[in-house]
């Protein structure tokens, strides 16, 4: 039976990415994973005061790979080197002193998260003081302060290609865009420059009055995290009101593009509504969306069926504050996650039934985790014990995080009007001419999930095939974006009149 040309449009190209075209065999070390060993840990301390850590992350290039930043709840911002050697029979206070490279106070309140930006040379940091600050890391300087939110600053995340573009979401229900070219000039007394909001959306994740009459009044709209989507364009939300994840698209902020939130099982559909969401992440590619979510469970969707509702869930750990974050791992091999029992929780994406792995050394709540992009398998934990503890697989053989490419390139590299012309002179090389079975996107999910890739069937798109592909001209894959009316030239929001991709929001758009 043959199949919509729409279904088979994005069917063929998921079948291509996992099942096609020959290439270089990646690392993969889900299959290979026996268990994680503590290779040191830190104390967060400042002056003989301990204090609980919020943040961790990573540098993003790889020459500075080993270093992690953590932030924590007296405001301070602390730089450790990951390659120095921490014994275990030191206690946590003298590994510290050895590993800190840099610390000092970037705010006077908590921070709640931080992001490296421009090579590395440049941090964020989101307080509960309602701003964000712009640290020059090595200078320790704080070169700029983006203010306009009316709460605490729960999350941020840069754009994925353009670092000077930035998104936060706040207590106080909003989300906003920020541009860090658009900067005021500095007072005379003030060394550092302000920056403004280029756009807010306001009540983001709000309930209609009917609903909200039933809550209490206590009830936080908090926004708790942002994502700012592999396709450069396309803004994910979440808040602690309930496990719906809404996305949203930069150029027009009027209204969502699409939502996405858990189907209701054992519980009913008002009790799943009211679970919020401490975390969002996203695996490098931009095909893989995990969200935490306050029922225990961690939900993974395809960015490509957000109709379709979570494609696996993740359960073992136990979420019972929006402290306690998780993350898939950069090739979405696995997801990381903390836990309120004191453990901190790998899974692999493809077993979600099976157990866990647990790692067990923390005392207290753990809360943010973090994988090292450049170095498979490394990984660092937090927690209300004062510590950070980094991890590593105990299996030598993996090398690499990195992924081949990913399904979004695929998916931008053709466009919708030439995808059907392709279609109309033949079927696609993955369905067997002749052939009275229909795939659907279960089947495909199987092959995901498959245990051993190995056994997987090659699929190619045959030579005859290949010599059907029409040619095109490249500037039929973009689209014209018209002028917007900010007057600020450099904002995210007023790009030049030029030839724009097409972009995820193309495929969010849910058919009735």
């Amino acid at each position: 039976m043959a199949t919509p040309k729409s279904e088979s449009f994005f069917l063929n190209v998921r079948s291509r990415e996992l099942n096609g075209f020959k290439a270089r065999k990646r690392p993969y070390f889900g299959d290979v994973v026996t268990d994680f060993t503590e290779i040191g840990a830190v104390a967060v301390e400042h002056h003989g005061e301990e204090t609980p850590p919020l943040a961790v992350s990573f540098c993003k290039t790889s020459k500075n790979s080993h270093i992690f930043a953590v932030s924590d709840e007296d405001g301070y911002v602390s730089l450790f080197d990951s390659r120095r050697k921490l014994p275990s029979f030191a206690c946590h206070q003298e590994n510290a002193e050895k590993a800190r490279i840099s610390d000092w106070v970037a705010h006077q309140n908590a921070i709640f998260d931080l992001c490296w930006i421009k090579e590395d040379t440049n941090i964020l940091t989101a307080s509960g003081d309602q701003t964000i600050k712009i640290w020059d890391a090595e200078k320790k300087k704080c070169t700029g302060a983006l203010m306009g939110h009316t709460g605490s600053i729960k999350s941020l995340c840069s754009h994925p290609t353009n670092s000077d573009i930035l998104v936060s979401g706040s207590r106080d229900g909003s989300f906003a865009i920020w541009d860090l070219r658009c900067k005021s000039s500095p007072k005379s007394n003030c060394a550092e420059s302000f920056v403004f909001s280029s756009a807010v959306v306001k009540g983001a994740h709000l309930l209609s009055q009917s609903k909200r009459v039933s809550r209490r009044k206590a009830a936080s709209m908090s926004i708790t995290s942002v994502l700012y989507l592999k396709d450069e364009v396309s803004i994910a939300t979440a808040s602690a009101v309930n496990s719906i994840v809404k996305f949203w698209d930069t150029r027009n902020l009027k209204a969502q593009i699409t939502q996405a939130c858990p189907h209701a099982e054992s519980s009913s559909a008002k009790e799943t509504r009211l679970h919020g969401i401490s975390s969002l992440s996203q695996d490098s590619n931009g095909v893989f969306l995990t969200a935490s979510c306050m029922d225990h469970r961690i939900y993974l969707y395809n960015v490509l069926q957000l109709d379709k509702g979570p494609i696996q869930h993740f359960s073992g750990c136990r979420i019972e504050s929006f402290y306690v974050k998780s993350e898939i791992c950069p090739n979405a091999s696995h997801i990381l996650s903390g836990s309120s029992d004191g453990n901190a929780y790998v899974w692999q994406v493809n077993k979600p039934q099976a157990d866990p792995i647990k790692l067990k050394s923390h005392d207290g709540e753990v809360t943010a985790v973090n994988w090292c992009p450049n170095e498979a398998g490394k990984i660092v934990t937090s927690s209300d014990d004062y510590t950070v503890r980094l991890w590593s697989l105990e299996n030598s053989r993996c090398s690499s995080m990195r992924s081949p490419s990913s399904v979004r390139r695929r998916v931008m590299a053709i466009p919708s009007t030439e995808c059907r012309k392709l279609f109309m002179n033949g079927e696609p090389g993955w369905l067997a001419k002749g052939s009275d079975r229909s795939y659907n996107s279960d089947d495909v999910l199987n092959q995901i999930n498959s245990s051993d890739p190995k056994n997987m069937p090659i699929i190619r798109t045959p030579e005859a095939q290949k010599k059907k592909i029409p040619s095109f001209d490249t500037k039929e894959a973009f689209e014209k974006t018209p002028e917007a009316s900010l007057n600020s030239p450099s904002s995210v929001l007023n790009p030049p009149s030029s030839v724009k991709r097409r972009t995820i929001r193309d495929y969010f758009l849910v058919t009735p």
